[in-house]
């Protein structure tokens, strides 16, 4: 059937221009960041975008975070990749897996904030295994996708599991050198204990990031996931058909 211009919704033309606007200001920041930083022609424009957005499309604050990106690419994964020798104490723990899309098509991690130990702990092992896993995503992300779903299980999780500063690197990672690229992440079997060192964290927790964020009732658990997750893709720890798959296999 002919649609003709008249019925466009306003809705889509809105979309249309700051589609539009975007796109012009990508092509500046390509020019800005280019001029500081050749290497950043090797970049696409979908990285781009996702700094442009993460600072509410400012050009100057996300050129600014994207080289300072590209500077801590180099100096930290010289050789574009982190081996699994590497993180071989935190990939021995067993606490990222992946398998499985939401319904959007985003891949799901599954995060078991339990297996984490602060006396086990290396602090550039732990970062180091945080890019890996970050590393692992981007690189298994579905053609036309750039985020991923997240369930970080807490189930067991005790004083022996609460590391600040190893939440807050791993903060500081996801949001600085990671952009856009968290869509959604699921709380689950959140223990009381667990919200003294929440509202620690908390405040470190951008806005885009914090609106991202979904604690879910144990009660709830399997309606609130399947919502989101097909039952053919979803864990079967939470009532679903796949088995856990870890990140590093």
């Amino acid at each position: 059937m002919h649609r003709s211009m008249g019925s466009l919704s306003k809705e889509s033309i809105a979309t249309h221009d700051q589609n539009d606007e975007e796109s012009k200001k990508i092509t500046q920041m390509r020019a800005l960041v280019e001029a500081q930083d050749p290497s950043a022609k090797e970049v696409d424009d979908k990285a781009l975008r996702r700094f442009l957005r993460a600072r509410d499309r400012d050009i100057d604050k996300a050129s600014a975070m994207f080289l300072k990106y590209l500077k801590w690419r180099k100096s930290t994964i010289p050789n574009g990749f982190i081996s699994d020798e590497e993180v071989k104490n935190e990939l021995e723990q067993d606490k990222v897996y992946m398998q499985g899309v939401d319904k959007t098509g985003r891949p799901v991690v599954v995060v078991y904030g339990g297996r984490h130990y602060y006396s086990k702990r290396d602090m550039n092992e732990f970062k180091r295994y945080v890019i890996y896993c970050l590393e692992k995503i981007c690189a298994r992300m579905p053609e036309g996708h750039e985020k991923f779903m997240g369930i970080c299980d807490l189930k067991g999780w005790g004083y022996s599991n609460c590391d600040i500063r190893a939440y807050l690197a791993a903060l500081d990672i996801l949001q600085n050198y990671y952009p856009e690229r968290l869509g959604k992440v699921f709380l689950v079997h959140v223990p009381s204990m667990f919200m003294k060192a929440w509202k620690i964290v908390y405040p470190f927790i951008d806005k885009n990031t914090r609106e991202k964020i979904v604690f879910v009732d144990d009660n709830d658990l399997q309606t609130v996931l399947l919502n989101d997750i097909d039952e053919s893709q979803l864990p079967d720890v939470y009532g679903g058909k796949l088995q856990l798959v870890c990140i590093g296999d």
